[in-house]
Parts: structure tokens; sequence; C-alpha cells
């Protein structure tokens, strides 16, 4: 099997190690932005889309920056290969995107955006017992701290700080929205309200605050970068049960009981996700968030 890459920072790196887990031998390239740039160990370089368009890949990870996707994506679907998109999928909405989404369409090119957190196991816990139940409320939270995010890096600077780069942290915890939408569908009203008030004093939102409205119930979602004690959880009220799921320890409580518990975190996911992707979409063409359900998510998560 031959892997390209685009962008070869840490989470690409994370890719790169799930690949090699879930494939014996894979050649994995990397179309790199600079001959000066550092090189990775097993990993073979390259410079222009003209060195790639011979070697027949049989898929292509694009974890660039997210304000490049829009043009890496255009540039790489002549390709023809299939595409594993790291989210979110574009800096911006605008008719150009939705063109560029049409033209995969057209193309026939399987796409995959990731969405990791489906992959965690109390909340596909959590979507397998709600099945049944008639909610009456759910309460989404994510919230930490963005100064500790990257350790030794001014966070003033990166992307995430900074919203002339797209960043924000509505799109950073866009996981959020990305889970909401696979646990309950697309809402049939959002209010939304965006912020950046806090003491980070950074030109991004460092709070979002999602309501999405569905026939019997809603669902309220609210995002942080200025929480110094990391929360990120699910609260589903039934008819019968409040369900909690407690993403970073991998927990499900219903009714003060605990009911689900993993020894597996948030990083356990990669494995699984690119598992995942290679086995069923590459080579079954199951589809699973493709470019147009995560568009959909992207105008939801962008929508004020």
């Amino acid at each position: 099997m031959k892997v390209l890459i685009v962008g070869l920072g840490s989470i690409a790196k994370k890719h790169i190690v799930a690949i090699n887990q879930v494939v014996e031998n894979c050649e994995i390239f990397a179309l790199r932005s600079s001959r000066y740039s550092e090189n990775i160990t097993g990993v073979i370089d390259l410079y222009t889309i003209e060195e790639c368009e011979n070697i027949g890949f049989d898929f292509i990870v694009i974890s660039n920056p997210t304000s490049e996707h829009y043009n890496t994506i255009k540039e790489l679907i002549k390709l023809k290969v299939p595409l594993f998109i790291e989210k979110p999928l574009f800096s911006q909405i605008n008719n150009e995107t939705d063109d560029l989404v049409r033209s995969i369409n057209e193309l026939g090119i399987v796409t995959y955006v990731a969405c990791n957190l489906r992959f965690l196991e109390s909340l596909r816990f959590l979507k397998g017992i709600i099945s049944n139940e008639r909610i009456n409320e759910v309460n989404v939270y994510c919230g930490s701290y963005l100064p500790e995010w990257r350790p030794n890096v001014d966070f003033r600077k990166v992307y995430s700080a900074n919203a002339e780069m797209g960043g924000g942290v509505h799109i950073d915890l866009i996981h959020e929205l990305d889970y909401v939408y696979w646990l309950f569908g697309k809402p049939c009203n959002t209010v939304s309200n965006f912020s950046n008030q806090s003491s980070l004093c950074i030109s991004a939102n460092d709070y979002a605050n999602y309501l999405w409205m569905y026939d019997e119930y809603n669902v309220a979602i609210v995002l942080n970068y200025y929480r110094r004690i990391a929360k990120r959880e699910i609260e589903v009220v039934t008819d019968q049960h409040v369900f909690k799921v407690d993403l970073l320890k991998n927990t499900v409580i219903s009714d003060n009981e605990i009911i689900f518990d993993s020894d597996s975190r948030i990083s356990d996911t990669y494995l699984s996700q690119m598992n995942f992707f290679i086995e069923e979409i590459v080579f079954k063409n199951i589809k699973m968030n493709d470019i147009n359900e995560a568009n959909e998510i992207l105008k939801l998560c962008m929508q004020e």
C-alpha cells in the first residue's frame, strides 16, 4: 500500500503511527512545502504534484493547516484517489468550497473527514443505550485551557488563538458538534453565540454556545478555551434516566452508577479510526462523514 501525507505536524504523525499499525510494509510519502523541511524516518519526501501523479497512491491524508485545505484538495483531486481529510474540512464556507464539494461528488472520489470521537467506546455505548429512550434534554460541555495545549509554545501565536488564521474554539472543538450530529442527526433549527471576552485576550473566539433544536428536545453545547481543569462531557436526560458520559475518563454513568468503563482513552481512537477508514471506506466504499456530511456540520458550526 502507498499513502501520501500532506502536512507533517503532530496530528499527521499520529496518523502515520496508526497507518503502520494497520498496514504492514506501507510506503508513506509526504508532499513537502520546502526542501529544507525536517526529514521523518520512514517517510519519502516529494515536492510537487507532478511527482505524485504516477506513483499510484491508495489514499491521501490531508493534515496541513485548515486554511490550506481548499487549495490542497483542489489540486489533489486530479489524482482521483480516496481522501482522508483532517478536521475541519475548510477554514471558511463560500460558493467556491461548495463548488469543490460538487466537483468531488461528480468525480466519484471517496472522502472521509476525521471524526475520531465517533470511535470512543463510551460514546458508542451511549448511542446504543439511548436508541429506545424518550429524550427530553441534552447538554454538551467541552472546556480546557488553551495555554497548556502546546507546551513551550506561545499560545497567542498559534492558529487556535488567531481569527485571521481561521482559528477559534468553535473550529478546534468541532468534534463536539460532529458527535452530536452523529448521535442525534441534523437539527431542525439552531441558535449560536460566539465571543472572545475572557482573560486570554486573543482575537479568535474563546467561547461558543450552540442550541440545536429537534422535534422533541434541545441540545445545548458549550465550548471554551479558558477552563483550567479540563471537562469534556455529554449528559442525556430521558424519561427514565440521566446518562452522563465523561469523554476524558471514557465512562458512562446512569443515575449515579457507572454502567460502562474502559481503560482506553481518546488517543486510542486514532487507531480505530484509521482501521475503519482503510478496511471499510477505502476497500468497501462504506460512507461515514464524507465530504457532504462534514460540509453540512461545518455550516452548522459557523452559523451565527
